[in-house]
């Protein structure tokens, strides 16, 4: 028997910074979900998504300390189009940009930037084949 995959988690330094971000990503939280120590939420797959304050994993683990941002998740968008407009509301709302949108070279649509804890987020989308 083998485990079954479940569950991402996030830490963070402060969970209604995060939370506003992400919402405007489209991920939806239960409301008051700002002032909790551990919010989750479940997407398209059953996959949880976590979010744990700094203050939250230290309960549990004093040795706890925040290291760099070292991860970060990637989000589908419809087209193109979806892409740059994500981009740029993201920055517009003060996140930092980490890559203006592109045509990759492996077929996407690509831009990143950064979530309030310094965490690389992908925003993508298929581009056609050159026929």
């Amino acid at each position: 028997m083998a485990p079954t995959f479940n569950a991402i988690g996030l830490a963070v330094a402060d969970m209604a910074a995060s939370l506003s971000f992400y919402r405007r990503l489209g991920l939806e939280f239960p409301a008051g979900a700002e002032q909790e120590a551990h919010v989750e939420t479940t997407v398209e797959g059953g996959i949880r998504l976590m979010w744990d304050t700094h203050a939250s994993l230290q309960s549990f683990d004093p040795d706890y300390q925040p290291g760099q941002p070292s991860g970060g998740w990637a989000f589908l968008c419809t087209d193109a189009d979806e892409v740059d407009r994500c981009h740029a509301d993201l920055v517009a709302a003060g996140y930092p940009s980490v890559n203006a949108p592109w045509d990759a070279p492996w077929g996407q649509r690509y831009a990143q930037v950064r979530d309030p804890d310094g965490n690389v987020v992908d925003l993508f989308a298929w581009t056609p084949s050159p026929q």
